[in-house]
Protein backbone atom coordinates (compact mmCIF):
# COMPACT_ATOMS: atom_id res chain seq x y z
CA UNK A 1 0.00 0.00 0.00
CA UNK A 2 3.08 2.37 1.27
CA UNK A 3 4.87 1.71 -2.33
CA UNK A 4 1.55 2.43 -4.26
CA UNK A 5 1.21 6.17 -2.53
CA UNK A 6 5.16 6.33 -3.27
CA UNK A 7 4.53 5.26 -6.90
CA UNK A 8 1.54 7.63 -7.34
CA UNK A 9 3.21 10.52 -5.40
CA UNK A 10 5.56 11.73 -8.14
CA UNK A 11 2.72 11.59 -10.99
CA UNK A 12 1.18 13.89 -9.21
CA UNK A 13 3.54 16.45 -8.40
CA UNK A 14 4.35 16.36 -12.49
CA UNK A 15 0.84 16.83 -13.01
CA UNK A 16 0.68 20.08 -10.87
CA UNK A 17 3.50 21.48 -12.64
CA UNK A 18 2.51 20.98 -16.32
CA UNK A 19 -0.90 22.86 -14.24
CA UNK A 20 1.19 25.65 -13.22
CA UNK A 21 2.99 25.86 -16.37
CA UNK A 22 -0.47 25.92 -18.64
CA UNK A 23 -1.52 28.75 -15.94
CA UNK A 24 1.23 30.98 -15.81
CA UNK A 25 2.00 30.70 -20.01
CA UNK A 26 -2.12 31.42 -19.98
CA UNK A 27 -1.68 34.83 -17.74
CA UNK A 28 1.82 36.04 -19.47
CA UNK A 29 -0.31 35.58 -22.67
CA UNK A 30 -3.20 37.74 -21.23
CA UNK A 31 -0.02 40.23 -20.08
CA UNK A 32 1.43 40.41 -23.70
CA UNK A 33 -1.67 41.25 -25.42
CA UNK A 34 -1.50 44.95 -25.03
CA UNK A 35 2.30 45.13 -25.30
CA UNK A 36 1.85 43.61 -29.33
CA UNK A 37 -1.17 45.36 -29.87
CA UNK A 38 1.24 48.64 -29.13
CA UNK A 39 3.95 47.49 -31.10
CA UNK A 40 2.21 46.66 -34.16
CA UNK A 41 0.07 49.76 -34.32
CA UNK A 42 3.16 51.93 -33.34
CA UNK A 43 4.51 50.66 -37.01
CA UNK A 44 1.14 51.05 -38.41
CA UNK A 45 0.14 54.36 -40.67
CA UNK A 46 -3.18 55.67 -40.04
CA UNK A 47 -4.63 54.18 -43.13
CA UNK A 48 -3.54 50.60 -41.36
CA UNK A 49 -5.10 51.64 -38.44
CA UNK A 50 -8.42 52.49 -39.41
CA UNK A 51 -8.89 49.66 -42.37
CA UNK A 52 -7.35 46.76 -40.79
CA UNK A 53 -8.40 44.42 -37.87
CA UNK A 54 -6.26 45.80 -34.37
CA UNK A 55 -3.89 42.65 -34.49
CA UNK A 56 -3.44 42.68 -38.16
CA UNK A 57 0.46 43.01 -39.63
CA UNK A 58 1.39 46.41 -41.11
CA UNK A 59 0.90 46.49 -44.88
CA UNK A 60 4.73 48.79 -44.31
CA UNK A 61 6.79 49.24 -41.24
CA UNK A 62 6.45 53.19 -40.43
CA UNK A 63 9.67 53.59 -38.19
CA UNK A 64 8.75 57.18 -38.93
CA UNK A 65 5.89 57.05 -36.26
CA UNK A 66 8.96 56.51 -33.71
CA UNK A 67 10.30 59.92 -34.69
CA UNK A 68 7.19 61.84 -35.20
CA UNK A 69 6.37 61.23 -31.15
CA UNK A 70 9.78 62.18 -30.45
CA UNK A 71 9.29 65.46 -32.70
CA UNK A 72 5.41 66.76 -32.17
CA UNK A 73 5.78 66.69 -28.16
CA UNK A 74 9.51 66.68 -27.26
CA UNK A 75 9.24 63.80 -25.49
CA UNK A 76 12.96 63.51 -25.24
CA UNK A 77 12.75 66.56 -22.96
CA UNK A 78 9.76 64.87 -20.87
CA UNK A 79 12.39 61.74 -20.36
CA UNK A 80 15.10 63.59 -19.07
CA UNK A 81 12.92 65.38 -16.50
CA UNK A 82 11.43 62.50 -15.40
CA UNK A 83 14.87 60.69 -15.27
CA UNK A 84 16.43 64.20 -13.31
CA UNK A 85 13.56 63.60 -10.84
CA UNK A 86 13.68 59.77 -9.99
CA UNK A 87 17.45 59.30 -10.14
CA UNK A 88 17.26 62.17 -7.49
CA UNK A 89 14.38 61.29 -5.10
CA UNK A 90 14.82 57.75 -5.11
CA UNK A 91 18.14 58.02 -3.63
CA UNK A 92 17.45 60.25 -1.42
CA UNK A 93 14.19 58.87 -0.09
CA UNK A 94 15.82 55.66 0.34
CA UNK A 95 18.43 56.87 2.32
CA UNK A 96 16.27 59.00 4.57
CA UNK A 97 13.93 56.02 5.25
CA UNK A 98 16.66 53.40 5.88
CA UNK A 99 17.91 56.12 8.52
CA UNK A 100 14.24 56.45 10.11
CA UNK A 101 13.93 52.81 10.12
CA UNK A 102 17.19 51.58 11.79
CA UNK A 103 16.50 54.45 14.56
CA UNK A 104 13.44 52.92 15.09
CA UNK A 105 14.44 48.82 14.98
CA UNK A 106 18.18 49.06 16.14
CA UNK A 107 18.16 51.83 18.75
CA UNK A 108 16.56 51.71 22.09
CA UNK A 109 14.54 55.04 21.91
CA UNK A 110 11.19 55.52 23.33
CA UNK A 111 7.90 55.37 21.71
CA UNK A 112 9.76 54.21 18.57
CA UNK A 113 6.13 51.39 18.21
CA UNK A 114 4.26 54.96 18.14
CA UNK A 115 6.86 56.34 15.70
CA UNK A 116 6.43 53.35 13.57
CA UNK A 117 2.71 53.39 13.47
CA UNK A 118 2.38 57.32 12.76
CA UNK A 119 4.78 55.65 9.62
CA UNK A 120 2.23 53.58 9.21
CA UNK A 121 -0.95 55.92 8.78
CA UNK A 122 1.13 57.86 6.57
CA UNK A 123 0.65 54.79 4.34
CA UNK A 124 -3.36 55.44 4.71
CA UNK A 125 -3.29 58.92 3.54
CA UNK A 126 -4.49 59.61 -0.51
CA UNK A 127 -2.19 61.64 -2.11
CA UNK A 128 -5.87 63.18 -3.84
CA UNK A 129 -6.59 64.44 0.05
CA UNK A 130 -3.78 66.67 0.02
CA UNK A 131 -3.40 67.96 -3.53
CA UNK A 132 -5.16 71.33 -2.66
CA UNK A 133 -3.01 72.17 0.58
CA UNK A 134 0.21 71.02 -1.64
CA UNK A 135 -0.52 73.26 -4.04
CA UNK A 136 -0.86 76.20 -1.63
CA UNK A 137 2.45 75.25 0.39
CA UNK A 138 4.39 75.05 -2.85
CA UNK A 139 2.79 77.76 -4.62
CA UNK A 140 4.20 80.36 -1.48
CA UNK A 141 7.60 78.62 -1.44
CA UNK A 142 8.09 79.79 -5.07
CA UNK A 143 8.34 76.36 -6.53
CA UNK A 144 5.56 75.46 -8.98
CA UNK A 145 6.92 74.37 -11.97
CA UNK A 146 10.47 73.45 -10.52
CA UNK A 147 11.75 70.20 -10.20
CA UNK A 148 12.53 70.65 -6.60
CA UNK A 149 8.83 72.04 -5.94
CA UNK A 150 8.22 68.14 -7.53
CA UNK A 151 10.50 66.42 -5.69
CA UNK A 152 10.03 67.31 -2.33
CA UNK A 153 6.47 65.45 -2.40
CA UNK A 154 7.36 62.53 -3.77
CA UNK A 155 9.76 62.63 -0.98
CA UNK A 156 7.41 63.01 1.49
CA UNK A 157 5.05 60.46 0.15
CA UNK A 158 7.18 57.66 -0.37
CA UNK A 159 9.09 57.73 3.14
CA UNK A 160 6.01 56.17 5.05
CA UNK A 161 5.60 53.09 2.84
CA UNK A 162 9.22 52.81 2.77
CA UNK A 163 9.96 53.20 6.11
CA UNK A 164 7.48 50.49 6.51
CA UNK A 165 9.56 47.74 4.20
CA UNK A 166 12.83 48.24 6.14
CA UNK A 167 11.90 48.28 9.54
CA UNK A 168 10.07 44.52 9.10
CA UNK A 169 13.61 43.78 7.07
CA UNK A 170 15.91 45.68 10.01
CA UNK A 171 13.83 43.61 12.74
CA UNK A 172 14.95 40.44 10.86
CA UNK A 173 18.99 40.89 11.25
CA UNK A 174 20.24 39.46 14.71
CA UNK A 175 20.88 42.31 17.05
CA UNK A 176 24.06 40.63 18.03
CA UNK A 177 25.87 42.15 15.30
CA UNK A 178 25.09 45.42 16.31
CA UNK A 179 26.38 44.76 20.08
CA UNK A 180 29.67 42.71 18.95
CA UNK A 181 30.37 45.69 16.64
CA UNK A 182 29.60 48.18 19.81
CA UNK A 183 32.05 46.09 21.54
CA UNK A 184 34.57 46.88 18.91
CA UNK A 185 33.63 50.53 19.56
CA UNK A 186 31.80 51.06 16.21
CA UNK A 187 29.12 54.08 16.30
CA UNK A 188 26.03 53.55 15.83
CA UNK A 189 26.14 55.27 12.17
CA UNK A 190 29.12 52.71 11.37
CA UNK A 191 27.02 50.30 12.09
CA UNK A 192 24.24 51.62 10.21
CA UNK A 193 26.34 52.19 7.50
CA UNK A 194 28.70 49.38 7.30
CA UNK A 195 26.39 46.42 8.50
CA UNK A 196 22.74 46.81 7.99
CA UNK A 197 22.54 48.53 4.71
CA UNK A 198 24.69 46.54 3.37
CA UNK A 199 22.83 43.40 4.53
CA UNK A 200 19.83 45.23 3.33
CA UNK A 201 20.91 45.45 -0.15
CA UNK A 202 18.32 42.87 -1.62
CA UNK A 203 16.10 44.95 -0.15
CA UNK A 204 17.08 48.39 -0.98
CA UNK A 205 17.11 47.16 -4.56
CA UNK A 206 13.47 46.32 -4.92
CA UNK A 207 12.24 49.20 -3.46
CA UNK A 208 14.16 51.10 -5.60
CA UNK A 209 12.76 49.35 -9.05
CA UNK A 210 9.16 50.15 -7.04
CA UNK A 211 9.71 53.53 -5.79
CA UNK A 212 11.48 54.56 -9.43
CA UNK A 213 8.75 52.85 -11.80
CA UNK A 214 6.08 54.83 -9.19
CA UNK A 215 7.96 58.45 -9.40
CA UNK A 216 8.08 57.77 -13.17
CA UNK A 217 4.24 56.82 -13.51
CA UNK A 218 3.18 59.41 -10.76
CA UNK A 219 0.35 62.01 -12.52
CA UNK A 220 -1.92 63.80 -9.80
CA UNK A 221 1.08 65.81 -8.42
CA UNK A 222 2.76 66.36 -11.64
CA UNK A 223 -0.17 67.58 -12.82
CA UNK A 224 -0.73 70.27 -9.74
CA UNK A 225 2.77 71.22 -9.24
CA UNK A 226 4.10 71.43 -12.89
CA UNK A 227 2.18 73.48 -14.72
CA UNK A 228 5.06 74.89 -17.68
CA UNK A 229 4.63 72.15 -20.43
CA UNK A 230 8.93 72.62 -20.22
CA UNK A 231 8.76 71.23 -16.78
CA UNK A 232 6.66 68.05 -17.41
CA UNK A 233 7.30 64.52 -16.75
CA UNK A 234 6.82 62.04 -18.95
CA UNK A 235 3.15 60.58 -17.55
CA UNK A 236 2.16 64.96 -18.54
CA UNK A 237 3.31 64.60 -21.94
CA UNK A 238 2.09 61.47 -23.22
CA UNK A 239 -1.47 62.60 -21.84
CA UNK A 240 -0.84 66.18 -23.64
CA UNK A 241 -0.03 64.22 -26.74
CA UNK A 242 -2.98 62.13 -26.63
CA UNK A 243 -5.47 65.30 -26.16
CA UNK A 244 -3.55 67.10 -28.64
CA UNK A 245 -3.57 64.11 -31.19
CA UNK A 246 -6.10 62.08 -30.88
CA UNK A 247 -6.35 60.41 -34.42
CA UNK A 248 -2.46 59.63 -34.33
CA UNK A 249 -2.51 56.71 -32.76
CA UNK A 250 1.02 55.49 -34.57
CA UNK A 251 3.27 58.06 -33.15
CA UNK A 252 1.08 58.20 -29.90
CA UNK A 253 1.98 54.77 -29.19
CA UNK A 254 5.19 55.03 -30.31
CA UNK A 255 5.64 57.46 -27.60
CA UNK A 256 4.32 55.21 -25.01
CA UNK A 257 6.88 52.24 -25.87
CA UNK A 258 9.69 55.09 -25.81
CA UNK A 259 8.64 55.87 -22.46
CA UNK A 260 8.86 52.75 -20.84
CA UNK A 261 12.28 51.93 -22.21
CA UNK A 262 14.29 53.24 -19.02
CA UNK A 263 11.96 51.40 -16.29
CA UNK A 264 13.08 48.29 -18.18
CA UNK A 265 16.91 49.05 -18.30
CA UNK A 266 16.34 49.72 -14.48
CA UNK A 267 14.55 46.75 -13.92
CA UNK A 268 16.79 44.47 -15.54
CA UNK A 269 19.96 46.05 -14.34
CA UNK A 270 18.36 45.82 -10.37
CA UNK A 271 16.61 42.27 -11.24
CA UNK A 272 18.81 40.21 -9.54
CA UNK A 273 18.50 41.82 -6.29
CA UNK A 274 14.87 42.44 -6.88
CA UNK A 275 14.13 38.82 -6.97
CA UNK A 276 16.51 38.31 -3.77
CA UNK A 277 14.60 40.92 -1.95
CA UNK A 278 11.31 39.85 -2.89
CA UNK A 279 12.15 35.92 -1.55
CA UNK A 280 14.17 37.76 1.59
CA UNK A 281 10.60 39.79 2.46
CA UNK A 282 8.28 36.40 2.00
CA UNK A 283 10.68 34.00 4.06
CA UNK A 284 11.49 36.90 6.47
CA UNK A 285 7.83 38.37 6.58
Amino acid sequence: MKAQIAASHPKKIHISKILFWIVLCVIVVFWAIPFLFMILTSLKSNADVFGAPPFALPTTLNWANYLDAVERVNLLRAIKNSITIAVIKVPIGLIISAMAAFAITRLKMPFSRGILIIFVLGTLVPIQVALGTLFEIINKLGLLSTQLGIILPYIAFGIPYEVLILSGFFKAIPTEMDEAAHIDGASNFRIFWSIILPLAKPALAALFILDFVATWNEFSMALVILQRQESWTVPLTLQGFNSAFQTFYGPLNAAIIISILPVVIIYLLFQRYFVEGMYAGAVKG
